[in-house]
């Protein structure tokens, strides 16, 4: 399921730090019903095979028409748009009746008012489609130096390796969410993306690496949703990997969603 929520600034106009990641998802967890809220955080699901914990959930940046940044800050006028999305029906439903239960939201230390809460429809499923990444694509190795200490290698778009990662992770989740095993041939591939497209995310002091764009997206059925509802690549419950499909210029011209 995915959630489109729509807020108002308090005065019209907010400011708040630039690297807002860490408010959107305690904003989430802060509404979600308690034993929830605690098994995701604490726990969440355990891929039988990694041994890895997935939360299954990813969301947006915070989408507005008028934005400006300046320093370590930045300033959203009018509407603005986040997107929550997941495989688990149950956290939907859950966040969505809690938030309903409040005329207004803090974010950061501002005050945010809900004008409104959409269940939005995942797309039709093709075999190859265009996406608009909502919130930067991760996917890393770790690695260790000659020294013995570990590194965190992010990768480009522009590495063979990012596609075969990104589906490789999307697999994990499968088997992961359903219990099953699925070896499947696909492949993310930039489409209009350059070096500007770079995002650096400072989350809790840790710098994290991702990139904007569109892309070629190319997926059988079962890892297609998978895509859409938990995201793609590495740190979704973190506010990466969330996307949507690309209608070109000129349907996203007037766009309230545009970037």
């Amino acid at each position: 399921m995915r959630l489109r929520i729509r807020l108002q600034p308090q005065n019209d106009e907010v400011t708040i730090p630039i690297h807002y990641n860490s408010f959107i998802q305690a904003l989430i967890y802060r509404h979600l019903d308690r034993w929830l809220s605690d098994e995701l955080h604490d726990v969440g699901f355990k891929d039988p095979l990694s041994k890895r914990h997935i939360k299954f959930f990813t969301f947006s940046r915070l989408l507005s028409k008028e934005k400006k940044v300046k320093g370590g800050f930045i300033t959203f006028k009018g509407d603005i748009h986040l997107i929550l999305s997941s495989p688990n029906d149950e956290f939907i439903q859950s966040f969505a009746s809690n938030l309903l239960k409040n005329n207004e939201i803090r974010i950061s230390d501002r005050t945010f008012y809900i004008q409104s809460i959409e269940v939005e429809p995942l797309p039709e499923y093709r075999e190859k489609v265009l996406i608009r990444v909502l919130s930067p694509i991760t996917i890393y190795s770790t690695l260790f130096t000659p020294d013995g200490r570990k590194k965190t290698y992010y990768y480009s778009p522009f590495e063979e390796d990012f596609s075969s990662l990104i589906i490789k992770n999307l697999e994990r989740k499968f088997r992961t969410w359903y219990g099953s095993d699925i070896e499947a041939h696909g492949s993310i591939r930039p489409y209009r993306v350059n070096s500007k497209n770079q995002r650096i995310v400072l989350y809790e002091n840790t710098v994290i690496k991702g990139w904007d764009g569109i892309y070629e997206l190319c997926l059988p059925k079962e890892l297609f949703k998978m895509a859409f509802e938990a995201g793609l690549g590495a740190k979704n419950s973190l506010g990466f990997g969330c996307i949507e499909v690309w209608r070109g210029e000129r349907e996203n011209k007037n766009d309230t969603h545009n970037l």
